[in-house]
């Protein structure tokens, strides 16, 4: 069975693509797990996929392409 994992992400804004770039305030390696992964709202509606991840290893970029319209200052959870 996998795991809720609450992610603590920060809104950085929109890229060309319209992916939504966050910078995570929290990570540690076994965080790179997510990468490809569906990301749900805290109604645990599916609200996008995370596409990259990408910047310095400690605090990186995340790219997420959403599925319609979302609150980029919603909490987050994805399942490892």
């Amino acid at each position: 069975m996998r795991n809720w994992i609450k992610l603590d992400l920060y809104h950085l804004g929109q890229s060309k693509k319209r992916h939504q770039i966050f910078r995570a305030k929290k990570w540690n390696e076994n965080l790179e797990r997510i990468f490809k992964k569906p990301i749900y709202n805290e109604k645990y509606e599916k609200v996008g996929d995370i596409k990259d991840i990408f910047g310095p290893k400690n605090l990186p970029f995340i790219s997420i392409k959403g599925t319609e319209v979302f609150n980029p200052n919603d909490v987050f959870y994805t399942k490892i």
